[in-house]
């Protein structure tokens, strides 16, 4: 049945007809189900009852309005009646499970997974934001069609904010937009979405320059009258003289692409000179190529400007050949040329291959949701995660191709780790170099566009945290400080355990077997691992863990009665995760060391002589941050830091290297830090073994002719 239609709004015109929408639908797809839109339509009219919207409308537009943007993609019967239902739930008395029994299992999935997500009570914007995305992508990846009901949602919400009354919301909301939805549109393909989000967030977020561009584009208009239909005419006839047949249109891009541009290029509205867009539509590939070699002929390419998106497709499916040349008339214009079928996959993306009968998702959308499902999964903090899903969602796009030619999409700047990621994140974590088109290159080289990248493995290979300096993918960043806090929580339970084991052996007597969970109940911890944690990153004193070991023991004065401490070896723990070695001594293995705990952080080795540990003993340091620390039998080297005069004449330096290096040692940095005529002085850190070679070193130096003097900083 049909229900009367509400009244007509002043503020979005006449709300679509019940009878219209159907026939919408059915104009393009003759088997869809209209007993289940029609069921739609009535129920959702009647849930929302006199509901209203900011603008006044009633809300019952809202969702009738995202239903018609949805069937000019010609999309599904589910989605649509999804479309009409997707506030139910959440804005009416509507449940769940009346949704599933009126409409079937598949319309109350989708429903559940485009619903507004509940306001979650959390500290900080960024929390709720990132709960908010976390639920709507893992709700994405099960069925695509949640995220173009959510984009036309997202749409039509942004065409009315206008009549939202506080600047702030509506500012919050085009930010959003900006940050989440415009980049999902993006990601999908769906440019007319995407280019429409973006204006009307632009207008919100800077109302300034959004008034101050459009105004002169106006006055562009004005001051060239019919410029644009003039060149589209002039490029339609010259390709209709090389005998093909095109459909040509113009347009000034959208006001958000020129302003980012301004910013890109750090120029003025008047400096920049491509404002102009074409787009010349031609009946098969091979025309395409053909109407670019006329266009070239005719006028000159601007270098750096042309790209090939139908042999290299974007990531999103996008195809076209994109252009700039400079006109008779001095102007640059960009010319995008594609079939009719890409000009369709071009506007509307994913929503053009999900034809209303098709079941699945389409491949080329497979991989970058499962990359932000995997993301998901090993985010740490509502922070790392808004950052890792953008940057995967929203970065320009380069190409570059795997040995036996698979094409690999990354974003511009991504290095070899970005690359050995995106291929498996098995490959990322055992990288351990590159060959870029043959040749051996740091895992910090940035690869170029149509790069052939090789990525060297080895199975005893784990992410270093310095990769997190140069690789900037999501995926990529996700993997790497996943990888690190395992390795520092398995790190810092090693070391606690050998503090308790130290804390033990000073209590006034052994430990009976139940003394453990006793301690773990009273310290409200819930297994070992959680107190030893605690014990490496001092949140727990050792007093405090003596006492709930064993009651009354922390008051005593123990040290007439308790064994005398062990030291605690470093050996087979990771510095910069468990331990840091200072970096005011820089201690090597050999010399005597002692470790400083502070709060929250791992322990800091120091050699017994360093300033700092005398400057911190003459303030009245308290005596329990010290940790006895040995370095056991450390199979890994450190930094050393040497000062070394030489004598200023050519190949002085020379000498210095040459002997560093004959000794086995690797400079990791040098500064020069002063130079007379006669001498200067450099500061090198050297990465040796342990104090041995190190004095070695130091003797071979200061034999050397051309050296004058080598101290140890």
């Amino acid at each position: 049945m049909e229900l009367p239609n509400p009244a007509p709004s002043p503020h979005l015109g006449r709300v679509l007809r019940q009878y219209e929408l159907v026939d919408r639908v059915l104009d393009y797809d003759p088997e869809a189900d209209e007993a289940l839109l029609n069921r739609a339509y009535v129920f959702s009219m009647h849930a929302h009852g006199s509901q209203k919207r900011a603008s006044g409308d009633p809300y019952f537009s809202h969702p009738i309005e995202v239903a018609g943007i949805l069937t000019d993609l010609r999309l599904d019967d589910e989605t649509i009646a999804t479309a009409i239902l997707h506030d139910t739930v959440e804005d009416t008395v509507a449940t769940p499970e009346e949704i599933e029994r009126l409409f079937g299992p598949n319309v109350a999935r989708l429903v559940d997974g485009v619903t507004k997500l509940s306001k979650i009570e959390a500290q900080t914007d960024n929390e709720r934001a990132a709960e908010n995305l976390r639920k709507f992508l893992l709700a994405m990846s099960g069925d695509i069609r949640v995220l173009l009901v959510k984009l036309a949602d997202r749409l039509h919400n942004m065409r009315t904010l206008h009549h939202i009354p506080k600047p702030e919301k509506r500012r919050r909301i085009a930010k959003e937009t900006m940050d989440i939805y415009a980049p999902l549109a993006e990601r999908v393909g769906m440019y007319e979405f995407m280019k429409e989000m973006q204006t009307l967030a632009f207008q919100q977020i800077e109302p300034e320059a959004y008034e101050s561009i459009t105004r002169r584009l106006e006055q562009l208009k004005l001051g060239g009258g019919d410029r644009i239909a003039r060149i589209a005419s002039g490029l339609k006839l010259l390709l209709s003289r090389a005998g093909l047949e095109a459909d040509v249109s113009g347009r000034e891009k959208h006001p958000y692409s020129i302003f980012r541009k301004m910013n890109e290029r750090h120029i003025s509205f008047e400096q920049l000179s491509d404002v102009m867009a074409f787009r010349a539509i031609v009946p098969t590939e091979e025309d395409c190529y053909r109407a670019l070699g006329v266009i070239h002929r005719r006028w000159p390419m601007v270098p750096g400007r042309f790209k090939d998106y139908i042999s290299t497709p974007k990531r999103n499916g996008y195809r076209s050949l994109h252009t700039t040349v400079l006109t008779a008339e001095q102007t640059r214009i960009e010319i995008q040329i594609r079939t009719a079928r890409m000009h369709e996959e071009a506007d509307f993306g994913l929503a053009a291959h999900w034809s209303y009968k098709q079941g699945t998702q389409p491949d080329t959308q497979v991989s970058w949701i499962r990359d932000l499902v995997e993301i998901l999964d090993t985010a740490d903090s509502p922070e790392e995660l808004l950052e890792h899903t953008r940057m995967a969602m929203y970065q320009d796009r380069i190409f570059a191709f795997t040995p036996k030619g698979e094409l690999i999409q990354l974003p511009k700047g991504a290095t070899p780790v970005d690359f050995a990621y995106a291929v498996h994140t098995d490959l990322g974590d055992q990288a351990v170099g590159a060959k870029i088109n043959g040749r051996v290159v740091p895992l910090s080289t940035v690869i170029e566009n149509g790069d052939q990248v090789q990525v060297l493995r080895s199975k005893g290979q784990v992410p270093q945290p310095g990769w997190l300096n140069f690789a900037i993918t999501g995926k990529a960043l996700a993997a790497i400080r996943r990888h690190l806090r395992q390795t520092e929580r398995a790190e810092l339970i090693a070391l606690g355990r050998k503090l308790y084991d130290d804390i033990v052996r000073r209590l006034p007597a052994p430990l009976g077997p139940d003394a453990l969970p006793h301690a773990l109940s009273r310290l409200k911890m819930g297994d070992e691992a959680t107190l030893m944690a605690g014990i490496a990153r001092r949140t727990l004193s050792d007093a405090t863990v003596m006492e709930a070991l064993m009651p009354g023991s922390a008051g005593a004065d123990l040290a007439l009665i308790a064994p005398q401490s062990t030291a605690i070896s470093i050996k087979g723990l990771t510095p910069g995760v468990a331990f840091d070695l200072a970096e005011c001594c820089h201690p090597v293995p050999g010399d005597r060391i002692v470790g400083l705990r502070r709060p929250d952080a791992g322990i800091e080795v120091h050699a017994i002589d360093c300033r700092v540990l005398a400057e911190l003993a003459e303030r009245g340091a308290d005596e329990t941050d010290w940790v006895d620390v040995d370095w056991g039998d450390q199979s890994e080297g450190a930094v050393a830091r040497i000062s070394v005069q030489v004598k200023n004449e050519p190949g002085a330096l020379g000498i210095v290297s040459t002997i560093i290096g004959a000794h086995r040692a690797n400079i990791i940095a040098l500064r020069l830090d002063t130079r007379d005529t006669i001498f200067h002085t450099n500061v090198i850190d050297v990465e040796v073994h342990d104090i041995h070679q190190l004095m070695r070193l130091i003797a071979a130096l200061r034999a050397a002719d051309a050296v004058n003097a080598v101290e140890r900083v």
